[in-house]
């Protein structure tokens, strides 16, 4: 049996470019540069708007829905972008920031994988240069200048029982999802209940995202909603004069990071899956600076097209004034099989009517990147060992169905070299075919019809049951003026409906919408449906028990 290196092993066998010789290869001068060491650096903002170059061609990579056998989307991001520099384009990469909770819990690391990978892995899924910290901390500067101000007399008014703020850590922690804090007596504060999210669901994370400068970032702060008063009244970071004080401790954090690949192709990892809904995406700034500087720039958006291209072209390109010029879709074999019925244990021998029956998943996904949004697509699909020729027939077959071309990549194993096809199909659909990009909906729908067009067009779904206290909830936030935001759906990443159970591509089915809230700064109503962890919890066995560092510093159990 073959016997493969890890991916830290992997990783930790390349030897890095220092990261000047990168941000050359990139055409970014040294004064913009900011070295956090060797290998690492942020990139002064000034350069955006020093650079004269047209913007490039943004190309974003998507997947199927999720399953335990994986899809490979990280992987295959980074592999198509050094495909592309590979077939002599200029290019750039921009990715998401792992957060500690998931890399310490279930996935022990997140920046690609085998030959496709960002480094320096370890310092990447680690603390990195502190970005995390920043918003955690700007995070909790707000809780405690909120809960100040109500022990400081409360000139506001404002009702500790409707505190919406939370504090936030990054780390799953489940015993932090409900607490009673200001307990022990007057000088410890008021007591009331209170509560933590991980520091990526947290809004700060989404206001630090789809921020466009420093300007915009204390706009959004100012907005961010932190509860309300005796008398119904939103009270905002604005009015506990705490965003001066927020921007402050962003302003470093919001300068994009520039690493590397493997093949030492010049990459923006930057921001991170805001609000626990599956967004998945860098910031705003690294993904324009990609575009300054790349003539292709190569990005993802979390968990399947539902979920993480939804919000990114509904919420992201929106704001941002983005259109993707191509969008490749990530599936596996063995992934779709299990979207066939087949269990993850059955998935290496040929089962040609489990795929089949699997297969509508993928192309309801291609059919809503083409039709709803009209993009040009092209379909990735991961190849394994175990995959059959009649198979992987099967998938092209039907995907040409819908005129879309499937490309076999192999990035994992080969990296670039294994990402040259997918490459050179990325670059035709630039080239040869125009956007005729729309959203899943306009600015002047009311609240419930954005959520229902989200359901109907993109789910497959035939309708909503909105539960009474969110109804009441969605008329009072089209009452304060929050009526023309987009809408941020929070849903299982594992089904197109609301039930994780329901693989495929689940036919007749409605969603229920049990809470609804605004994320003001961020400048979306997040829509909660079935249950959503903002506070993860560990397994059983978390994979911080397999982490380890040696006497020299060397790094093990990252994978």
């Amino acid at each position: 049996m073959a016997t493969y290196k890890s991916d830290i092993e992997i990783a930790q066998s390349v030897e890095m470019q220092p990261i000047t010789e990168v941000a050359k290869t990139a055409g970014i001068d040294d004064k913009y540069l900011e070295q956090y060491g060797k290998y690492k650096a942020k990139v002064d903002l000034k350069l955006l708007n020093d650079v004269k170059k047209p913007d490039g061609k943004l190309v974003l990579v998507t997947a199927i829905t999720p399953t335990p056998a994986g899809e490979g989307k990280t992987t295959t991001t980074i592999g198509l972008a050094d495909g592309l520099r590979k077939t002599g384009k200029n290019v750039m990469v921009a990715l998401r920031e792992p957060s500690l909770g998931p890399v310490f819990g279930i996935k022990g690391g997140a920046a690609g994988g085998g030959y496709a990978q960002v480094v320096p892995m370890e310092d990447i899924n680690l603390h990195f240069t502190g970005d995390f910290h920043a918003i955690g901390a700007a995070n909790n500067l707000l809780a405690a200048m909120l809960d100040n101000h109500i022990q400081q007399g409360n000139s506001l008014g404002i009702d500790p029982k409707r505190i919406t703020w939370k504090r936030c850590v990054d780390m799953n922690d489940r015993q932090l999802r409900f607490v009673v804090d200001g307990l022990g007596g007057r000088v410890n504060g008021t007591p009331r209940e209170d509560g933590f999210d991980i520091t990526v669901a947290s809004e700060i994370m989404a206001v630090f995202c789809l921020s466009s400068s420093i300007s915009d970032l204390k706009a959004r702060l100012s907005r961010i909603i932190v509860g309300y008063t005796y008398d119904d009244k939103p009270v905002t970071a604005g009015d506990l004069k705490a965003v001066g004080a927020m921007a402050a401790l962003l302003k470093d954090a919001l300068k994009p990071n520039l690493v590397q690949t493997l093949e030492h192709t010049p990459a923006l990892v930057h921001g991170g899956p805001f609000a626990n809904i599956a967004h998945g995406c860098n910031s705003v700034l690294a993904t324009r600076l990609a575009l300054k500087l790349g003539d292709y720039a190569v990005t993802e958006a979390g968990f399947g097209a539902d979920l993480g291209a939804e919000k990114f072209l509904d919420i992201k390109c929106r704001m941002a004034g983005l259109t993707p010029s191509a969008v490749v879709i990530v599936a596996t074999v063995r992934a779709l099989k299990m979207h066939g019925g087949l269990a993850k244990t059955e998935l290496g021998s040929e089962n040609l009517v489990a795929l089949e029956k699997g297969l509508p998943n993928l192309l309801r996904h291609v059919s809503n990147i083409k039709n709803v949004y009209g993009l040009p697509s092209v379909v990735a699909v991961n190849r394994f060992p175990t995959d059959t020729d009649a198979e992987v027939a099967l998938v092209i077959e039907k995907c040409k169905e819908l005129g879309v071309n499937v490309v076999l990549s192999d990035v994992w194993a080969k990296g670039g070299e294994g990402g040259k096809e997918l490459a050179r199909e990325v670059v035709r659909l630039c080239e040869e075919e125009i956007p005729h990009f729309t959203f899943s909906y306009e600015d002047g729908l009311s609240l419930e019809d954005k959520i229902k067009a989200v359901v109907t067009k993109v789910y497959g779904g035939v309708g909503i049951n909105i539960m009474p206290n969110a109804k009441k909830e969605l008329a009072k936030l089209t009452e304060l003026g929050f009526g023309n935001m987009p809408v941020c759906i929070a849903k299982t990443q594992y089904s197109f409906s609301d039930n994780p159970a329901l693989l495929g591509a689940p036919e007749g089915f409605t969603v229920t919408v049990k809470n609804v809230k605004v994320s003001a700064g961020a400048g979306f109503v997040v829509v909660l449906t079935g249950d959503i962890m903002t506070m993860p919890g560990l397994p059983k066995s978390p994979a911080a028990e397999r982490i380890d560092v040696d006497d020299n510093g060397v790094i093990t159990g990252l994978f």
